[in-house]
């Protein structure tokens, strides 16, 4: 879940870069988190009211999920393209522009007539986030001292993991309230009062230098990125593959609508506690250990979820505590990926945490189009898939833990 900025090395090394002044507080950096929470809240709100906008729009429930999986695939593509293309730009008109590009596709979203105007603009909306989400990381490093950096960062991506245990609940009761048209509306409206606290808090800063995009992909000729950037893939599209549909798949296990919110929120509230756990884990135990241990969960948690759904009914509090689980197991796998990746080439560290990321939206778009395909066959079916591919993840860990 992380997005950690590609741009970091070059943020960090210019603390006092034109404009900024004297380093600033962590206070500073809160705005940007601000715009990494309505950023994630963007992507992911669309699993809080698939069915109701599949009906509306016509289509169905996987049809629907594939405007998820637009979202990530563009973020993928364009996240290294916009960094190479957007470089050199001055950072509080990137950040603004960004934001503002997010607020207008969400209300083209909101106001979509169809199913085809809806996924131009989610594609629209995934550029913006492309362009917000690694430059709000860099700025904040660049806005504190030196040894508040890691902490400004967190706060940036604690905006993405708060966003998946507040936003995505958040915008489910907005459209049972009203409906899922405004609930876009509302994401746009954050987008909109984003922007303009960046406008209004950050000082000004320059662009950064340009690093060729050839340069960027030249760490995918490295062995060792090569054996493990995979696995981000592979471990995204089987713990995230059926998000966008958690609502079907909570009515396959009995749930009711009013269960839905509060179900969606223990989920979230996994994933941020798993993402907290594995980083401290790592540290401790080393990353091949805690992916272990994390895979593992992972497809415990998605087997029992095949056999309650298999079953048809499914007791509530097992539902709760299950939600709970496959949130942390998807979501622990972050740190220990980019320490993997950062071990594999230490000298293009911000390059290859940067290519994780792309990995992660690549990862969430292939598991998206593999749930929608599945679950017209039932959610048996696909959640029985996703405990494949989370097994294949130990398979895929066990021939390349050396690496």
């Amino acid at each position: 879940m992380l997005n950690t900025p590609i741009h970091r090395q070059e943020a960090a090394a210019r603390p006092g870069a034109a404009g900024a002044g004297a380093p600033r507080g962590l206070g500073s950096t809160l705005i940007l988190g601000l715009g990494t929470f309505a950023v994630g809240t963007d992507a992911y709100v669309v699993a809080g009211f698939l069915p109701d906008m599949a009906s509306s729009l016509h289509v169905s429930e996987g049809t629907a999920g594939l405007s998820a999986t637009a979202f990530a695939i563009t973020y993928a593509v364009l996240s290294p393209v916009l960094a190479t293309v957007l470089a050199r730009v001055p950072r509080r008109a990137l950040l603004v522009g960004a934001l503002a590009v997010l607020a207008a596709a969400n209300l083209g979203s909101a106001l979509a007539p169809d199913f085809a105007v809806l996924m131009v603009s989610r594609i629209a909306a995934a550029s913006g986030a492309a362009a917000f989400t690694p430059n709000a990381g860099a700025v904040a490093a660049s806005l504190v001292a030196p040894a508040q950096r890691a902490r400004a960062l967190a706060v940036v991506v604690g905006g993405l993991t708060v966003a998946t245990a507040l936003g995505v609940p958040l915008g489910s009761l907005a459209a049972r309230a009203l409906d899922w048209h405004a609930a876009l509306a509302l994401v746009a409206a954050l987008c909109a009062v984003a922007a303009a606290g960046v406008l209004r808090a950050m000082p000004a800063l320059p662009g950064g230098p340009r690093i060729p995009l050839r340069r960027r992909l030249a760490a995918l000729r490295h062995p060792g990125v090569v054996a493990v950037l995979p696995l981000t893939v592979l471990g995204m599209a089987a713990g995230y593959g059926l998000y966008a549909y958690a609502v079907p798949i909570m009515r396959a296990l009995g749930a009711g609508e009013g269960a839905e919110p509060w179900l969606l929120f223990l989920y979230g509230a996994g994933a941020v506690a798993g993402n907290l756990t594995a980083g401290a884990r790592v540290d401790r135990h080393g990353p091949v250990r805690v992916q272990a241990a994390g895979y593992t969960a992972l497809a415990a948690t998605l087997a029992l979820l095949t056999c309650a759904a298999a079953a048809g009914t499914s007791w509530l509090p097992a539902t709760a505590l299950l939600m709970i689980a496959w949130g942390a197991a998807t979501w622990f796998q972050t740190p220990a990926q980019q320490v993997r990746l950062i071990n594999a080439a230490p000298q293009e560290t911000a390059v290859v945490v940067g290519l994780n990321a792309s990995a992660l939206y690549a990862g969430i778009g292939v598991g998206t189009v593999l749930g929608g395909a599945l679950l017209p066959h039932g959610a048996t079916a696909a959640l029985a898939a996703c405990t494949a591919l989370a097994v294949l993840c130990l398979v895929h860990l066990f021939f390349t833990r050396r690496h």
